[in-house]
């Protein structure tokens, strides 16, 4: 097996037209968020771009810049490697989450019209159903897509670009988690959907805020629960 120890048929494609370089740092980054390449893993230049089919030149620049925004550590001598998070990392960027989906939250329950709930309780039905399947990747694409519209639906585009920048690292840290979540997560988005179409502002950001809480607890814990 390659160093880089990507499994056949995980590699996204590299979808044309577009920058090549932007295109492959978006295939490294989706690849890594999904830890599909892990924490700690080594990155060859050279087989990275034979995975992707493209050259070395924009595969070094794509690890440059994921380097610049702290998914990737290139170490001197030594090569790329994919950030290993630290505990305190994962707690600043879980107590940010918090503030901005807490508030959404909020939002969505004053402006969310029916179409918007509907979405949500379909977003709920297919991330139980993912949970009932042990199929972990939808759960965690499912449950971004529904933290997504609750952003959506608060309709404040400020907000929505904060929450962007957070988004995708929020998911690399719910991956590892995502089973042992598993029920318990989708029965509280039950209870935001029913807060939200009862329009209590108050509940919704409550429950958010414990929701995101939970998450929270569940990651820091995660190394005690597979003892």
């Amino acid at each position: 097996m390659l160093s880089t120890g990507l499994p056949q048929g995980a590699v996204p494609k590299l979808e044309r037209p577009g920058p090549l370089r932007e295109r492959v740092y978006e295939a490294l980054l989706e690849l890594i968020t999904t830890r599909t390449l892990r924490p700690g893993q080594h990155l060859v230049e050279s087989e990275l771009a034979g995975h992707l089919g493209v050259s070395r030149q924009p595969v070094r620049e794509a690890l440059q810049r994921l380097n610049t925004e702290g998914w990737v550590d290139l170490r001197p001598a030594q090569g790329a490697f994919v950030h290993e998070p630290t505990e305190e990392e994962a707690d600043q960027l879980f107590t940010v989450r918090t503030l901005l989906e807490a508030e959404a939250a909020r939002l969505a329950a004053a402006n969310a019209g029916s179409a918007g709930i509907a979405a949500l309780e379909a977003l709920c039905e297919k991330g139980e159903q993912a949970v009932r399947d042990d199929a972990v990747e939808t759960a965690v694409a499912t449950n971004a897509e529904f933290h997504a519209k609750v952003m959506e639906l608060a309709g404040n585009a400020v907000l929505a670009g904060l929450a962007a920048q957070v988004g995708r690292r929020v998911r690399w840290y719910y991956t590892p988690v995502a089973r042992q979540r598993g029920k318990q997560s989708w029965a509280e988005h039950r209870e935001l959907i029913a807060a939200i179409t009862d329009r209590d502002e108050a509940r919704a950001s409550a429950v958010m805020r414990a929701h995101t809480e939970h998450t929270r607890r569940t990651y820091h814990d995660r190394d005690r629960d597979r003892d």
